[in-house]
C-alpha cells in the first residue's frame, strides 16, 4: 500500500478497511485479518494497525471478541458508508469545488464523466 503524506497512515489504513468492507471483499460478522497480520500485510508497525482497529471500533464499523480476534460490525457498510461520505465532503469535495469554479464549470458538467465511471466500474 502506497502511503500519502498527506494523511495519518492509521486513517489511511481505516480507508483501505472500509473498501473492503463496502466492497463487500469483508463481510458482515466475517473476521477480518489480525493486527500483526494486516501490519505484516501492509508493511506497518502493528501499533499503528491497533489504532486504526480502535478508531474504527469507535465508528462501529468493527468490534472484538476477546481471544478471537476482529469482526466486521452488523452494521459496518452503514457506518462506512457515512464515514467514507463526511470524510469527502469534509476533506476531498471543497478542492474539486474550488478547482470547478477556477475553472467556470458547472456542476452538470461533471454529469457524464460520472456516469462514464459508473459504467467503466460496473462492467
Amino acid at each position: 500500500m502506497q502511503f500519502r503524506e498527506s494523511s495519518a497512515i492509521y486513517l489511511q489504513i481505516a480507508e483501505y478497511v472500509c473498501e473492503r468492507v463496502l466492497l463487500k471483499e469483508w463481510k458482515s460478522e466475517e473476521r477480518i485479518p489480525a493486527v500483526r497480520e494486516l501490519a505484516m500485510q501492509l508493511e506497518v508497525n502493528p501499533n499503528t494497525v491497533m489504532r486504526t482497529y480502535e478508531f474504527l471500533q469507535q465508528q462501529n464499523i468493527i468490534y472484538n471478541q476477546r481471544g478471537i480476534g476482529y469482526f466486521v460490525s452488523a452494521d459496518a457498510i452503514n457506518n462506512a458508508m457515512q464515514y467514507k461520505k463526511t470524510e469527502f465532503m469534509d476533506k476531498e469535495l471543497p478542492a474539486v469545488f474550488r478547482n470547478m469554479y477556477m475553472l467556470g464549470m458547472d456542476v452538470e458538467e461533471l454529469r457524464p464523466q460520472f456516469e462514464k465511471f459508473k459504467k467503466q466500474y460496473l462492467s
